[in-house]
């Protein structure tokens, strides 16, 4: 029992300094690790040790919990009782076991399968084909929801019985959801996944070239963007905001409207990325991998030093935008914050609300101010000024203009 109790007292105390460095409040700090101490109390009783918990414990203490809770009060607690007790074990469990909760166990032996194949394409994808973490997860993905859609259809569950029919009835299943552009990329991500199962030698044949991708037309989509008066009306609203949230949208947005910055551009922006003496900025830019230095112009480093001395809360992060509250870390759910803002601005957009729309319109600013595509696509983080031209139907003057000179010289050639 005297170890159990040492054990106990070394993992509450690296909880509790592990809350303290992450930022929570010291009400936090110090409710979470008594209901962690509960549930390993709990843990010894039934001989169970914290490295094999399951999903399954933690719902057996939180019945006991409740019972508990029941008989000394004698009626059932509030809607946020399940939350404050469950909070103080994840941060525990998160601690031991790196994340939390943990997949549960395998159902049947077709499924273990199916989760060791999927493990050897996560290696696959990172080590022979070298795509980033982002891009992994959506191919993964992708195929999880084939195989457990195979495994519920088929007779066996086994890949080695897989025909064009199954792939066929798959997609087809799939489809009437999606928009056309998204069909494709289910089907070349269900391509990838059959080229690398027949690759391990768990189908028999490449049904990669039997998956027929839908005909997509070149810039067919006309970009989302929001007007230049819908922009003021959104930078107006996040100036008026001085809170610490407010001063952190505010700098955002002004990234993004004056720069055009991808969301995963921003979320990547670290402290030492700005360059206070030079007036420069350094962007990563998360599809090609490579950097730029882009000139700090005086509003946005304006915005940027005011959320540092008055918004940023206190933590050893990098990362330049940290969450409004614990555990703070670096921002990474853009679309909700800036459609929030918005809505303050009463900005109703008609296509996207999210970071695109607003890069969107920095690329049409652009082209409409005269500056030439090889800049634009160098300030946007383009591989080739190619991927321009879809913002060109957006510039819809411009184009309106072109058609008249056009009606106009017709109409000199007649007379």
């Amino acid at each position: 029992m005297s170890d159990h109790v040492s054990q106990r007292g070394v993992l509450l105390a690296q909880l509790k300094e592990q809350l303290t460095k992450a930022g929570y409040s010291t009400s936090a700090v110090c409710r979470q690790p008594v209901v962690a101490r509960y549930f390993l109390q709990f843990l010894e009783r039934r001989h169970i040790s914290i490295e094999s918990v399951q999903r399954e414990d933690v719902e057996k203490y939180l019945r006991c919990e409740l019972r508990r809770f029941v008989r000394r009060h004698g009626h059932a607690p509030r809607s946020g009782w399940r939350a404050s007790h469950t909070t103080g074990i994840r941060q525990l469990l998160c601690m031991i076991k790196g994340h939390w909760p943990t997949d549960p166990p395998a159902r049947n032996p077709a499924e273990a399968a199916n989760r060791e194949l999927c493990a050897q394409y996560v290696r696959w994808l990172d080590e022979q084909r070298g795509f980033a973490a982002g891009t992994v997860r959506g191919l993964v993905d992708e195929a999880r929801r084939f195989l457990s859609w195979y495994d519920e259809h088929s007779a066996s569950g086994d890949l080695r019985a897989l025909t064009i029919a199954d792939v066929d009835a798959y997609l087809k299943t799939r489809a009437p959801s999606l928009r056309r552009v998204t069909r494709k990329k289910v089907a070349l991500d269900l391509r990838s996944f059959l080229r690398f199962a027949h690759a391990a030698g768990r189908v028999p044949r490449d049904f990669a070239g039997c998956v027929t991708l839908p005909m997509l037309y070149a810039y067919e989509s006309i970009p989302s963007a929001l007007s230049p008066q819908q922009i003021d009306a959104v930078v107006r609203t996040c100036r008026g905001d001085h809170s610490p949230k407010g001063l952190r949208d505010h700098a955002i947005v002004l990234l993004l409207t004056t720069y055009g910055l991808r969301a995963g551009e921003i979320a990547r922006l670290r402290l030492d990325d700005v360059d206070w003496r030079g007036d420069r900025l350094r962007i990563r830019h998360s599809k090609t991998g490579s950097q730029s230095m882009l000139p700090l112009l005086p509003t946005v480093g304006a915005a940027l030093l005011a959320y540092l001395r008055r918004g940023r809360p206190k933590t050893d992060a990098r990362e330049f935008f940290i969450r409004e509250h614990a555990p703070y870390c670096g921002l990474t759910n853009f679309y909700t914050t800036l459609r929030r803002r918005l809505e303050a601005a009463g900005v109703q957009p008609a296509g996207k609300r999210g970071p695109h729309a607003f890069r969107h319109a920095r690329a049409v600013g652009l082209l409409r101010s005269g500056v030439p595509p090889k800049i634009i696509s160098d300030v946007l983080g383009h591989r080739s000024p190619e991927s321009v031209r879809p913002y060109l139907k957006l510039a819809t003057k411009e184009l309106r203009d072109v058609a008249l000179e056009i009606d106009d010289l017709v109409g000199e050639d007649r007379k």
